[in-house]
C-alpha cells in the first residue's frame, strides 16, 4: 500500500484546460486555464515575452517553440493552475498593442490575478514572467495578492543596454553600435528619432508606433525595481541564451541576495534543451540546434526547469 501511495504521488496529474477572460482597461483579455484535477498547489500567471508573442508562447516573426502551453501542461501535472495568455491587442484580446506601456501592464496584470483568483480559490498568485514579461513581473509585484515572482531569462539591465550588446555581438550589427547609441540618447533626452533615418534594421526598434514603450523600457531599471520588493524570487538563466546570457543575472542577484538563482546548462532563450557550445563543437552547429528551439515545437522543455519552479513554488507555501 505504501509503494501504491508513493507512485500515486510520483504520477503526473491529469490537467483540465478552458477559456478564460478578464476583463482590463482596454477591453476583454483571453486566455487559457490549465488547471490540475482536485485541488491546486498554487496558481500563477505566465506573462509573455515582448512584441506579438501570445498565450502559447508562439510569435509571428519568428518562434513557434509552443514553450508556455508547454510549461502550463507541465505545471499543471505537478499540482499547479496557471493562466497563459494573450496580451492587450495580441491574439483574441482586445486592445492596441503597440499602445502599451509599464502601467497599462500592470493594470491588465491586476485584471488577471483578480480572475484568477476567484477561478482557483487561491490564497495567492505567482507571476511567472519570461524574459520582457520577466520585466513586468518585477514591475507589477506591489499588486496585492502576489505570492512571489518566477523570472525566467530575466533581464537585468535597462532594455537599452540589452539591445546594445545584443547587436555588438553579431558581426553583422556590431556596424550598428554607433548609430543605436546616438538613436537611443535621442529617445531618452525626448527627441524622436526619425526611422527613415536609421538603418532598416534599427528602425522597427524606434517607430513611432512602439516609440513610447520602448523608451519606458530603456529607462526601467529590473534590479532597482525587485530591490523594492522582498517577495519570494527565483530567477532562471541559460548557458545557451542566445538572447538574455546568465550574466544578467548579477544585477539581480546583488539587488535581492536572497533570491534563489539557477543557471541552467544547454537552457535556451525559448526555454528548450539544446547543445551547448562545447557540445556542438562549432559555433555553426550550435547556432543551428539553438535556432531550431524557436522553431519546432516537438523539442521538449529542459528538464530540470519545471522540478526547479515547482520546488521553488512548494518551498516557498512551506
Amino acid at each position: 500500500m505504501i509503494l501504491t501511495l508513493i507512485a500515486l504521488l510520483a504520477s503526473p496529474v491529469a490537467a483540465e484546460t478552458r477559456e478564460i477572460a478578464a476583463e482590463g482597461p482596454a477591453g476583454r483579455l483571453a486566455g487559457t486555464l490549465e488547471t490540475p484535477q482536485g485541488v491546486a498547489q498554487a496558481a500563477a500567471l505566465i506573462l509573455p515575452g515582448s512584441g506579438p508573442t501570445d498565450r502559447d508562447g508562439n510569435n509571428p516573426l519568428g518562434s513557434f517553440a509552443h514553450s508556455y502551453r508547454m510549461l502550463a501542461e507541465a505545471l499543471a501535472e505537478r499540482g499547479i493552475a496557471t493562466a497563459r495568455i494573450d496580451k492587450r491587442g495580441i491574439g483574441d484580446s482586445d486592445g492596441d498593442g503597440n499602445d502599451v506601456s509599464l502601467a497599462a501592464y500592470r493594470a491588465d496584470t491586476a485584471a488577471w490575478v483578480a480572475t484568477l483568483l476567484d477561478a482557483t480559490g487561491a490564497p495567492c498568485i505567482w507571476l511567472i514572467g519570461h524574459s520582457e514579461g520577466a520585466l513586468l513581473a518585477i514591475d507589477a509585484a506591489g499588486l496585492p495578492d502576489i505570492c512571489g515572482l518566477v523570472l525566467l531569462t530575466p533581464p537585468g539591465r535597462p532594455i537599452g543596454a540589452l539591445v546594445r550588446d545584443q547587436l555588438a555581438a553579431q558581426p553583422a550589427s556590431a556596424p550598428l553600435v554607433p548609430l543605436f547609441d546616438r538613436a537611443l540618447a535621442a529617445l531618452l533626452a525626448g527627441e524622436a528619432p526619425d526611422p527613415a533615418s536609421l538603418h532598416p534594421g534599427l528602425a522597427p526598434l524606434f517607430a513611432p508606433e512602439v516609440r513610447a514603450y520602448f523608451r519606458e523600457l530603456a529607462q526601467f531599471d529590473p534590479a532597482a525595481a525587485l530591490a523594492g520588493t522582498d517577495l519570494p524570487v527565483l530567477m532562471i538563466h541559460g548557458d545557451a541564451d542566445l538572447q538574455v546570457p546568465p550574466s544578467e543575472a548579477a544585477p539581480l542577484a546583488a539587488a535581492r541576495p536572497d533570491a534563489t538563482r539557477l543557471t541552467l546548462g544547454g537552457l535556451s532563450h525559448m526555454l528548450k534543451s539544446v547543445l551547448t557550445l562545447s557540445e556542438a563543437g562549432s559555433v555553426a552547429a550550435y547556432l543551428q540546434a539553438n535556432m531550431r528551439s524557436y522553431r519546432d515545437p516537438t523539442l521538449p522543455l529542459h528538464d530540470d526547469l519545471v522540478p526547479a519552479i515547482t520546488d521553488f513554488i512548494g518551498a516557498a507555501r512551506d
